[in-house]
């Protein structure tokens, strides 16, 4: 009696337990069938829960497993899919679903030979399967453009690296490594706010991320702010000690703004020469740095305007806006050297650039200047023609005017070829068109100031020259050239 009692003790025992996992089979396919109407109204977090709830129930389902799966890549929860559809196939390695959705993770996670391995196995059990066949070339595909990305990269072809990163991409938009490729050559090509909204998207996710870290460094340091960007480079080397390229960059921004402050204060005490050395050793460090270097190449510039090499003043302002070409400072600088140098026609071309960008009065003003110069340059240098400084004194104009009138006078090379006789004419009516007009205060004030001298009723076209010379020295018979000799002449005065 006593082993049969035992055994009715074992039987109670037992059959409850048969009924719970029963019961536990039914409560589980309950969750998942409310988990399936809540996805399928693409409430994918309740679904998410109620799958949770069925796995909880019963942790040997691979359904469950692939299901939960489903909804997390819904919700963009790649890693966290990943784990669930590999337990799903761990389970049953059967399981087709299973194996997609692990192939789908790693393939948008950016593993493309692993969702290979995954989408081959799906073929291997149902090789007519469609969906596998597709995911498989897709993820063939994003192989090829990691291949082409990298040997472009190489060539520093930045623009083809983010073609090929935005197409694969679109099959593995969690990925990373192919936002952090793509935002770097972002940077490279100047497209800063692009490359700085990709890197923030990664750290709002992964404030850790040191690739991101860096490309946020880089971003700063390419517009110039260079110290904000060493902080970058600094937290990306915390995060990552050997990331290598955070350590070059944060090497030569370190080194870019000691050779540039230590440029910019020999500047200032006035030793130009050695601000000139220190700049350009500065343009020496990265020349991937194009702002920073635009701003070396005007400070440059205007070192040597200050030594009055005015030439190579405007070759370095020319190579700062080739850089930038929207460097306003660059501009002004080389339109200043121009103007220096008589090259009035691209000072006015610099000017016009800074006035359309910045309509100021200041950019205004400088635009008519040079446009006047423009206009008087175009017209006869009369003090040239004299030749006599712009500041000259009315008796320095007279005594320039009787030595070059009598240089180029007719009667002095009336020996002299038709071509040679002609030239000197030339001359000698431009001689007197000069004295007519700096001998006249009101005239050389319209003169100096680029007016129009047609306007005072004075046709040069119609200028007798010779009437001038005559006035000047005393009227008709008041002197004559004669000959003392082959090609000698000598006046002589009544």
């Amino acid at each position: 009696m006593a082993a049969a009692a035992e055994c009715d003790v074992l039987m109670a025992a037992t059959e409850p337990e048969l009924l719970d996992d029963e019961e536990a089979k039914r409560e589980a396919e309950s969750f998942k069938e409310q988990g399936n109407a809540y996805y399928a109204k693409k409430d994918y977090n309740e679904a998410y829960n109620y799958y949770t709830k069925a796995i909880d129930t019963c942790p040997k389902n691979a359904s469950y497993y692939g299901n939960r799966a489903a909804t997390l890549m819904m919700l963009g929860r790649f890693r966290e899919a990943l784990g669930d559809a590999q337990q799903s196939v761990r389970l049953d390695d059967s399981f087709v679903r299973g194996h997609l959705r692990e192939g789908k993770c790693h393939l948008s996670l950016g593993n493309a030979m692993a969702a290979c391995r995954s989408f081959q196995r799906a073929l291997d059990l149902d090789h007519k399967n469609t969906q596998a066949q597709q995911e498989f070339k897709n993820a063939n595909a994003v192989i090829e453009y990691e291949k082409i990305a990298e040997t472009d990269f190489e060539k520093r072809d930045f623009r083809k690296v983010v073609f090929c990163m935005d197409r694969a991409l679109e099959f593995a938009p969690a990925c990373h490594r192919f936002k952090i490729l793509k935002a770097e050559c972002l940077a490279m090509l100047g497209r800063y706010p692009e490359a700085q909204s990709v890197a923030s998207d990664i750290l709002r996710m992964d404030s850790t991320n040191a690739d991101a870290l860096y490309v946020r460094g880089l971003c700063l340091y390419y517009e110039d702010c260079i110290e904000k960007a060493v902080q970058f480079f600094v937290q990306a080397l915390r995060m990552a000690p050997d990331h290598e390229k955070a350590c070059v960059a944060c090497r030569n921004a370190k080194a870019l703004k000691a050779k540039k402050e230590d440029g910019n204060k020999a500047f200032k005490e006035g030793n130009y020469k050695l601000a000139y050395e220190l700049y350009t050793e500065a343009l020496g460090i990265d020349p991937n740095n194009i702002k920073t270097n635009a701003k070396l190449y005007c400070n440059r510039g205007t070192v040597n305007s200050k030594l009055r090499k005015l030439d190579d003043a405007i070759e370095d302002c020319t190579n700062a806006v080739k850089l930038d070409d929207s460097y306003i400072k660059a501009y002004l600088r080389r339109a200043q050297c121009y103007m220096d140098t008589e090259q009035y026609e691209e000072a006015v071309r610099d000017y016009e650039k800074v006035y359309q960008t910045e309509k100021t009065k200041e950019h205004k003003q400088l635009l008519k200047n040079a446009q006047l110069e423009l206009k008087k340059s175009k017209r006869k240098d009369y003090y040239k023609i004299l030749g006599v400084d712009k500041n000259a004194s009315e008796d320095e104009i007279k005594k320039a005017y009787r030595k070059r009138a009598l240089m180029h006078h007719p009667d002095r090379h009336s020996g002299a070829s038709a071509e040679v006789q002609k030239e000197e004419e030339k001359k000698f009516k431009e001689v007197g068109e000069a004295f007519t007009i700096l001998s006249d205060p009101k005239k050389k004030t319209r003169y100096d100031s680029g007016q129009d001298l047609d306007e005072e009723g004075m046709n040069m076209g119609d200028f007798d020259a010779n009437n001038i010379f005559k006035a000047f020295f005393g009227g008709p018979g008041g002197f004559s050239f004669e000959a003392s000799g082959p090609g000698n002449f000598f006046f002589q005065f009544g």
